[in-house]
């Protein structure tokens, strides 16, 4: 999921189209690829999945939140759009709750399998799993180190098992996509693009045949996706993994149609992907800057991100704080110090 960001609009991109589907509804992008769009209960409140024809069939990419309305949005497009056909393919760009959420759903509707990358197929079965007392206290144990303070702890339990209830079950078995192999549809080869950073093996999938990128939440037109440090990782820098990915993307041809999961398809990539990563690299002139004196992860967030934050957008925001922390302490910039308390702080290396 991404957080909306500080950046201002893109003045790259342009969008290829004036409206966008309501929920329920497809527009066809491209031939035989259709855009719909389904609910989110957060600011961000849709999400865009793709349906392509497949031969006799149909192949769905990403799936949605697992929420009854969703499921009520997904029946409207079987009944109009998929009716009797076959489901050939379920494809997974990643983990997050509002790509995986219904795979196992749609899979097991369809009697179809299920595609997706190694790392993100486990780290789904595994993120299900996570509802022990061992996962909640180091879900508090990272949060206090991040520097919360003990009144907010109390959200922690929540959202420490909160996958599970927005994913249902994904599927006992895939098919793996890897980088730079192909996958058909519809006669068609699309080429699998790996992205790192907002997720562990992140897949964007190339049609050169039809000029087209779905790209997933690693290359957004409007907002910026969300690169974390979590709990499962504490130690992480999954921002170089997120800026060393991008590159690969720049090769495509400059007028590339890219079908990005949130806001609008749109051209203009290269110019893009030269703002994402500006953007971070303002971002972490502002962190290095507040590390005038010792800061706590905490300190960061309240520096980088100014505006309210709901709940939910706090656990982004501090996720993204701690990831350019952490950048700079791999680039020796800073370092990072544990207090007795447990909570660490980040100071400027001198020289």
């Amino acid at each position: 999921m991404p957080l909306p960001a500080t950046q201002p609009p893109s003045e790259t991109v342009t969008y290829e189209f004036d409206g966008m589907p309501d929920i329920g509804e497809t527009m066809e992008v491209a031939p035989g690829v259709f855009w719909l769009r389904m609910p989110l209960p957060f600011a961000l409140n849709h999400i865009n999945l793709w349906l392509l024809r497949d031969g006799d069939g149909w192949a769905i990419v990403d799936c949605g939140i697992a929420r009854d309305e969703v499921k009520d949005a997904w029946r409207t497009i079987f009944a109009e759009r998929i009716g009797d056909d076959p489901v050939n393919k379920v494809v997974v760009t990643h983990f997050h709750p509002d790509h995986m959420g219904l795979a196992g759903w749609l899979c097991e509707h369809f009697n179809s399998d299920l595609w997706a990358t190694q790392s993100e197929w486990t780290f789904a079965r595994l993120a299900r799993m996570q509802q022990g007392e061992d996962t909640a206290a180091q879900f508090r144990r990272f949060y206090r180190g991040a520097g919360f303070a003990p009144e907010m702890l109390g959200d922690v339990d929540q959202r420490s098992f909160s996958y599970a209830e927005r994913v249902l079950q994904p599927p006992p078995s895939f098919h793996r996509l890897v980088h730079g192999h192909e996958l058909e549809i519809d006669g068609r080869a699309w080429r699998v693009m790996v992205g790192t950073g907002h997720s562990p093996e992140h897949a964007c999938l190339y049609c050169a045949e039809l000029g087209l990128l779905i790209s997933g939440d690693q290359i957004l037109p409007k907002i910026s996706p969300n690169i974390s440090i979590w709990p499962q990782e504490p130690d992480g820098n999954p921002l170089q993994l997120y800026l060393e990915s991008l590159p690969q993307f720049a090769e495509l041809p400059a007028d590339t149609l890219v079908l990005p999961s949130h806001n609008w398809p749109f051209r203009g990539l290269h110019g893009r992907l030269d703002e994402l990563a500006h953007h971070h690299d303002e971002r972490l002139e502002e962190t290095l800057a507040a590390c005038d004196a010792p800061r706590t992860g905490f300190d960061i967030l309240r520096h980088l991100f100014r505006r309210e934050l709901d709940g939910h957008q706090m656990f982004f925001a501090i996720g993204e704080s701690l990831a350019h922390l952490h950048y700079l302490v791999g680039l020796g910039r800073l370092r990072r110090d544990r207090r007795e308390d447990g909570v660490f702080e980040f100071s400027r290396v001198d020289g």
